[in-house]
């Protein structure tokens, strides 16, 4: 075989080659074989093609794009979330938990076993303490230098003079009033740190310790009412005005400056919020101490 004839066959074994000038810049695309392969051809003499074709790019693979998963309520607002929380400890062991739709069993299985008996002892630390933690809240909110406390001066939900008019009524029947438990003295302490710490976070208690209040309060206080004081209305459980329009001020007031906190300071508003009930639930069990 001439020359020529085995130039030709040994051409017919070369990948293709194609160059193509973009940008100023040469490059090269290995239509056959890699960059290794297309060397030792060239050292065993064989030729290559050179042609000029379209520079074809491969298709870019794109990453799809992963979205967080929402927690429960959180597309409504912080309240809402707060509220799945609360709905989750109801059954929690030793957690009084109370809310508008889903009353504690603890307060409504009073079907005449004596399963909840309260006492008149035991109710007026109830009330001694929960005024110690509502003067807390109410001093904080009204003392603060921080603007988001602001939004939430009279409100209209504040307790604090409604208690001192019924401690000071149970006194005029000769009854003593005792000072502050452990529970109330210990969540007031708890309420004081934190609210120099976080807003958000002091906030949390402020809205569950109102919305137990309201939600909750009312089966207590008539619980109470039937079994100690002869149908007497407290003013602990008396506003003025619609008191659930009033709570939802204070829930979209709160919504409103959650949009401006963090995931991680919202979680943390959230195991906030399991503290919270749980100090509460102290308090709401010395009526049947």
């Amino acid at each position: 075989m001439d020359k020529a004839l085995q130039h030709a066959v040994s051409s017919l074994w070369t990948p293709s080659i194609s160059f193509r000038h973009d940008a100023g810049a040469l490059q090269y695309i290995n239509s056959g074989f890699s960059r290794n392969q297309m060397n030792g051809r060239r050292k065993n003499g064989e030729s290559l093609i050179l042609c000029c074709s379209e520079y074809t790019p491969l298709p870019v693979v794109k990453k799809r794009k992963r979205y967080r998963k929402q927690y429960p309520g959180e597309s409504t607002g912080i309240t809402e979330e707060m509220r799945f929380v609360a709905m989750k400890l109801r059954n929690t062991p030793k957690t009084n938990i109370t809310h508008k739709e889903e009353e504690s069993e603890e307060y409504n299985d009073d079907d005449g076993d004596g399963t909840w008996q309260p006492s008149m002892e035991g109710f007026l630390k109830y009330l001694v303490d929960s005024k110690l933690i509502f003067n807390t809240v109410d001093r904080i909110i009204d003392d603060s230098q921080d603007v988001s406390y602001a939004y939430f001066r009279r409100t209209g939900l504040e307790r604090s003079g409604g208690l001192s008019k019924d401690l000071e009524w149970f006194s005029q029947q000769n009854m003593v009033i005792p000072p502050p438990s452990n529970p109330g003295v210990s969540y007031a302490q708890y309420l004081e740190e934190i609210a120099e710490k976080s807003a958000p976070l002091f906030l949390c208690h402020f809205y569950n310790i109102y919305f137990s209040h309201i939600a909750g309060g009312q089966v207590i206080a008539r619980r109470v009412s039937e079994k100690l004081l002869e149908g007497r209305e407290l003013e602990f459980y008396k506003w003025e005005g619609d008191v659930l329009e009033l709570l939802k001020g204070v829930r979209e007031k709160l919504n409103m400056l959650g949009e401006h906190w963090s995931r991680d300071e919202k979680n943390k508003c959230l195991r906030e919020t399991t503290k919270s009930f749980r100090f509460m639930g102290q308090i709401v069990r010395l009526i049947i101490s």
